[in-house]
């Protein structure tokens, strides 16, 4: 069957119910199912609802909701009005809400009102006493207003305007607010889509925010094939993987940590948790060459990674039809339609295997940042967006992330990638997660610093151990960590990705610690 194609998000979701009106689409953890046709039609009832409040095209809304049936609903609904969104993610807080709020000038913000052990209501109130054009708020977990379809306006048919407000994840400056199309959505959704090539009986568990911006990548694959998405609110290992086996989930979307928990399970049960599943594929980490050959042999799943970013939805991706080997030591080639150049300090482009910073171009790219001197510094006048990431591109096309340019560690002078490092350390069995971060020393610059959690079930690593392994996997001297931490669990941002920054303070202020 050909795949759905579609200028918006909305075009694309009518077309597919008229396909498939009665086949799964969501489920939840809760045991709720809805099919492509009931998802339509609650969808235009609440779109009706909102729009009898005042929401209507070109409306800017701002919603903060966990990853359930009803928050896709939302989602579908303004855009079924043609409004401008902006999603947030559950984990934010007051300080990064009030930003997204005052620059984005939300009218309209939906919260979950007390949920998980936090009042989202409360801290909605004090986010919008600092504004200067308080917002209205609404709670959106449960009571989503609806209305009669029948007095709703013509959707919206143009996918070339900018409809959604994606923020960035700062830790230390405010979130920057991210223009997004349903076209450029719509492009970085069919990369992935093309990459993996799913279908209808397909089922893609989700662990992470709805609100990020593998959301609507997600959307975009189930809306052009026709596979259904297994929702969870909250994340829980023996839950969560005992909820996915139950709904038949053949793919798991998330990152790293995601991978790693589906490992843990399976080795505390004996089997996979999930026996239908036979693909794993996520971003916002790196995925040690180690980790791919663990999950094909404890799980059976392949991992097809990818790379992309809140400012570029997919980048590149592991491929059906990749070789084992290309899975395991790249990230994937360019999905389609996107332009990958490397360059060198002064930007010009260089050879395959060479490392630089990673350039981007294409369909998916956002149409930049809302404030227009933060597009000016990051986008060049070709329309390449700098995506501050290094790494190079193989002969055979696949690309190789190797760090951040601002995670570079340079002692006595000499540039230490921790993507190479952390890959090494991965690979010992003591090891469930590493960061490799370089830290303040007068004599060196930087020191190198390996910060690991322990495996469960392995004894912790020990510094001698640590060293040994470095030695025997050929690292040179100079790259070996010179201090070793060990944590219960490194601090990670709201998808899963690894705060470097936050252990860079945690550490620097520590005067412990285990060094040479």
């Amino acid at each position: 069957m050909a795949p759905v194609v579609g200028t918006t998000l909305w075009s694309m979701l009518v077309r597919r119910a008229e396909i498939d009106p009665d086949a799964l689409m969501l489920a939840d953890e809760h045991g709720r199912r809805v099919s492509w046709a009931q998802f339509v039609s609650w969808t235009e009832r609440v779109a009706a609802g909102l729009h009898d409040l005042g929401i209507g095209d070109h409306s800017v809304v701002a919603w903060q909701l966990p990853t359930r049936i009803e928050t896709v609903v939302l989602s579908m609904a303004l855009s079924r009005l043609g409004a401008v969104q902006n999603p947030i993610i559950h984990l934010y807080r007051e300080r990064e809400v009030a930003s997204l709020l005052r620059t984005t000038g939300a009218s309209w913000f939906f919260q979950p009102g007390f949920w998980n052990g936090f009042d989202y209501a409360s801290m909605a109130e004090t986010a919008r006493a600092s504004l200067e054009h308080p917002c209205a708020i609404l709670e959106g977990y449960d009571g989503l207003p609806e209305g009669d379809p029948a007095r709703l306006p013509p959707p919206p048919g143009d996918g070339d305007e900018v409809r959604w407000l994606y923020a960035t994840s700062g830790t230390t400056s405010e979130p920057k607010a991210v223009c997004h199309t349903d076209g450029s959505l719509i492009a970085g959704g069919i990369g992935i889509a093309e990459a993996l090539q799913p279908s209808t009986g397909d089922v893609n568990a989700l662990p992470f925010p709805y609100a990020h911006i593998g959301g609507p990548d997600n959307l975009v694959m189930m809306l052009r094939t026709g596979m259904a998405s297994a929702l969870t609110e909250t994340f829980s290992p023996s839950d969560s993987f005992r909820y996915f086996s139950e709904v038949g989930a053949t793919h798991l979307g998330g990152s790293t940590a995601h991978y790693l928990a589906l490992l843990d399970e399976t080795s505390r049960l004996g089997a996979s948790p999930t026996p239908k599943m036979h693909t794993m594929c996520g971003g916002g980490a790196p995925k040690p060459a180690e980790l791919f050959w663990r999950a094909k042999e404890q799980t059976g799943t392949t991992i097809r990674h990818g790379y992309g970013m809140t400012e570029c939805p997919m980048i590149a991706c592991g491929a059906v039809g990749d070789s084992d080997e290309q899975l395991a030591n790249t990230d994937g080639a360019p999905v389609v339609g996107c332009e990958v150049l490397i360059v060198d300090g002064a930007e010009q482009p260089v050879d395959a295997g060479i490392d630089g910073e990673i350039l981007v171009r294409g369909p998916m790219l956002a149409k930049g940042y809302l404030r227009p001197e933060q597009t000016a510094e990051s986008f060049r006048s070709d329309g390449f967006f700098r995506t501050g990431d290094r790494g190079h591109l193989r002969q055979d096309g696949h690309i190789v992330i190797t760090g951040r340019s601002k995670e570079l560690i340079i002692r006595k002078g000499e540039n230490i990638s921790p993507r190479e490092v952390e890959d090494v350390l991965s690979s010992h069995p003591a090891v469930g997660a590493v960061a490799v971060v370089g830290l303040p020393d007068d004599q060196r610059g930087e020191r190198v610093c390996a910060v690991v959690e322990t495996r469960p079930g392995a004894d912790p690593l020990t510094f001698a151990m640590m060293t040994e392994h470095c030695r025997s996997a050929g690292l040179m001297t100079q790259k070996i960590p010179e201090q070793l931490e060990l944590v219960d669990a490194l601090p990670r941002n709201p998808t899963m990705k690894i705060l470097k920054r936050v252990l860079i303070e945690q550490l620097t202020k520590a005067s412990d610690g285990v060094r040479s």
